[in-house]
């Protein structure tokens, strides 16, 4: 085990037995596996994050499936190369995954920039998984250049005035509607990883990742999605959509992305931020098990 993997295990245990895989590209993926059944649910997570943001999620949904849920490259503890972060890099990367554990009947959960990296993955390898479910899922805007150049701006300025721990933890707590705290335990132990990052890293990875999303724009692309897809979103999201460019509410931009897509529903959370599946977990938990149900029953 690479030195910095050894410093990573030592300030983070899930609770949750991890395995690695190696992919093609030098790509390392660390995932957990709990669970059975003839329906794999894969958890991918947003911006920044990592695995355990599903963990009320698999919780309770592993007596019913097979819960896998990836730290992506580049995040918690996966491998730290030099990686060209984009959109079609990690959604060729959760192809790959698919393809190297054989797994079938496969339904990509993704929240966040998960959410268009599982949207890219249809685009790209249409075949590796039959339904999605996305959670307040990022790639349902659309960028213009006029929106990218005030965007880049205020974020390298914010960049220049907010360190990398106290930006991580305010990104959480706006991610919540409620109650600022119900993240502190993600906030703690994604600061814990952070700290055993080489120096400049996260940022550089986080700005990468970002710039991705804005420029690898999956909105025109929407009614290609020929999975039977659930969309959910919390009514009090905060991030999404973008405040500072889209003067629109998060139901207006939903209802809009998802009449593009030709099997496509969604379910708007009352009372719920941006970091819904851990915020109205129950909630959650309940629609994924009836939107797979009646997609099996076709």
């Amino acid at each position: 085990m690479p030195y910095l993997y050894k410093m990573i295990a030592e300030h983070i245990t899930y609770p949750y037995k991890t395995t690695a895989v190696s992919l093609p590209g030098n790509c390392n993926i660390t995932y957990i596996d709990e669970g059975s059944g003839e329906r794999t649910l894969l958890f991918i997570h947003g911006l920044a994050n990592y695995a355990m943001v599903w963990k009320k999620n698999i919780d309770y949904l592993k007596q019913y499936y097979r819960c896998i849920a990836i730290d992506l490259p580049g995040n918690g503890l996966s491998d730290k190369n030099e990686h060209v972060f984009s959109m079609a890099f990690f959604a060729d990367a959760v192809n790959n995954f698919i393809n190297e554990l054989g797994l079938k009947n496969v339904c990509i959960v993704g929240h966040s920039m998960g959410g268009q990296i599982a949207l890219t993955t249809m685009l790209r390898h249409p075949a590796s998984a039959n339904t999605l479910i996305l959670c307040a899922p990022a790639g349902f805007e659309k960028f213009t250049t006029l929106d990218k150049t005030l965007y880049y701006t205020t974020l390298h300025m914010f960049d220049f005035i907010s360190s990398e721990e106290n930006s991580l933890r305010k990104t959480i707590e706006t991610s919540f509607y409620r109650s600022h705290t119900q993240g502190e335990s993600v906030v703690k132990e994604l600061i814990a990883l952070m700290r055993t990052y080489k120096p400049g890293y996260y940022r550089k990875m986080v700005e990468a990742c970002i710039k991705s999303m804005i420029e690898e724009q999956v909105y025109d692309q929407l009614g290609k999605i020929d999975q039977h897809t659930m969309v959910l979103f919390g009514n009090r999201d905060a991030l999404i959509p973008n405040k500072l460019l889209h003067h629109l509410t998060t139901e207006h931009m939903a209802k809009d992305a998802v009449k593009k897509m030709p099997h496509a529903l969604l379910h708007m959370i009352p009372d719920c931020g941006h970091f819904i599946q851990w915020e109205k977990a129950d909630e959650v938990n309940k629609n994924i098990i009836i939107f797979l149900e009646e997609a099996t029953r076709g």
